[in-house]
């Protein structure tokens, strides 16, 4: 594997939602979509100028949704690199202008960071490169705001709170071939490529009632794989180490692979490709709402339901 690919969550309203990622992150909305097992809810997609996976923050639109009621057996923060410590500074500043609750600049396993929330709740953390590697497929986003030395340009540490520490950080370690780098009772860290957090997860054991999601909850942590050759080969290690799969599902921008560990938490593998100039073109993106094609013939109804962004 290859790192993150994409972090999915829920989001009450979609305009708000929009002017978040796109106003205060600086990210750009690289593709305008619906959900493809319920086409009456947007799915927005915001990433780099290009969509490269690896940053993609993605948010199913659900109006009904009601408040989070945090617990465990979820996934409870997402960590968003930022290349110096410099950035953590403008990202201070722009958070009190902005009026974005967050904290002052302080650590988070050992690296400068700036805890904050978006509108919903949601908790992230801006963490400081501080000169390591930053991906090459990385394009900072044209129309932003944010200057491109402190864009954000990948997701970095990734926190999991689970009810039985082991049945997730066994997974994450003897099959999907993460590596322990730091571990204490009730904690592990663990890290795709050694030094480098763009592929980072923390476990943490927490003994409580599950995690009711709602508004500004995180539905899934996808991880990079390289094509549909190596999803079937991890579909097929799935399910011999235990688990039930959804099988590979077409999702036109990548092919996916579901599965649900033993705490429940939810995991998709993805491919890199086809990507999401798939049906447009880079200075398009995320400008109209795009379709799969197996629901372009339901497009005028689709679009009947949605509530416009812009």
């Amino acid at each position: 594997m290859k790192g993150h690919h994409h972090i999915s969550m829920l989001t009450k309203n979609g305009k708000k939602n929009n002017h978040f990622y796109q106003n205060i992150l600086g990210l750009r909305r690289v593709k305008k979509t619906v959900n493809q097992d319920d086409p009456s809810m947007y799915h927005l997609f915001y990433g780099d100028e290009v969509g490269s996976p690896g940053l993609d923050l993605t948010f199913f639109e659900m109006p009904i949704a009601g408040s989070t009621k945090r617990g465990t057996n979820a996934i409870t923060q997402i960590g968003l690199l930022v290349p110096s410590y410099e950035s953590l500074e403008y990202w201070e500043k722009r958070f009190e202008q902005l009026d974005v609750k967050h904290s002052g600049i302080t650590n988070y396993m050992g690296q400068d960071a700036l805890f904050f929330e978006d509108h919903e709740d949601l908790r992230m953390v801006l963490l400081n490169n501080n000169g390591a590697r930053i991906p090459t497929t990385w394009q900072p986003v044209i129309s932003s705001e944010v200057p491109n030395e402190h864009q954000i340009f990948a997701q970095g540490t990734i926190d999991i709170t689970v009810r039985y520490l082991a049945k997730t950080a066994n997974l994450l370690k003897d099959l999907f071939g993460f590596t322990v780098v730091e571990k204490e009772d009730g904690f592990v860290r663990l890290q795709l490529v050694q030094g480098e957090r763009t592929g980072e997860i923390v476990v943490r054991e927490l003994e409580a009632t599950n995690e009711k999601p709602g508004r500004g909850s995180i539905h899934h942590l996808a991880l990079r794989v390289e094509n549909k050759e190596e999803l079937e080969m991890w579909n097929q290690k799935l399910i011999d180490y235990g688990l039930h799969t959804s099988g590979i599902v077409d999702r036109f921008y990548f092919q996916s692979l579901y599965v649900r560990d033993r705490n429940g938490i939810l995991f998709e593998l993805a491919t890199d490709g086809p990507g999401f100039t798939a049906d447009s073109t880079v200075e398009e993106l995320g400008q109209k709402l795009d379709l799969p094609p197996f629901l372009e013939d339901e497009r005028e109804l689709i679009e009947a339901k949605l509530e416009p962004l812009d």
